[in-house]
């Protein structure tokens, strides 16, 4: 079986060895031992570091794809997480394409200024929408008050 050093990982994966290190203590990926001070892994690290970096580029966070791997170290995908994930990049993918062609139409509005322009203003009240529905959702909730 061939091991590799934490060094080889990262320039062969192109992942850090300080994010190595913290992936290890996440527990989504073990090292098998150490030559001196530096960490060994064994080759099939290198997928399951492909796996991570993909799920990373997919947007779920380290604890989620942590969630994605069994006990064994074998991926274990929830398909629902993946659908899930899938519907929330098309509802990005829809409101990214909505503000590109906002900015490319206030960028040939032929408005005497952009806060004159109905298309822009529309923009704007939506941005303006969509800002305080998100600092509603961040907002904590207040404690229920004690049944007595």
């Amino acid at each position: 079986m061939m091991h590799l050093d934490i060094s080889e990982v990262a320039q062969r994966s192109g992942v850090p060895a300080s994010a190595l290190r913290y992936y290890e203590e996440k527990g989504l990926i073990a090292s098998t031992g150490r030559r001196g001070l530096r960490r060994l892994f064994d080759i099939g690290v290198l997928e399951r570091l492909a796996l991570i970096a993909l799920g990373r580029t997919a947007g779920f966070s380290l604890d989620e794809i942590a969630r994605m791997f069994g006990t064994d170290g074998q991926p274990r995908i929830d398909r629902l997480m993946l659908t899930a994930k899938a519907d929330e990049l098309d509802r990005t993918i829809r409101n990214l394409s909505v503000m590109r062609d906002g900015l490319r139409h206030a960028a040939v509005c032929s408005a005497p200024s952009h806060m004159e322009c109905p298309k822009f203003r529309r923009i704007l009240r939506a941005a303006e929408a969509g800002a305080k529905v998100k600092s509603e959702k961040k907002a904590p909730k207040p404690p229920k008050p004690p049944k007595g």
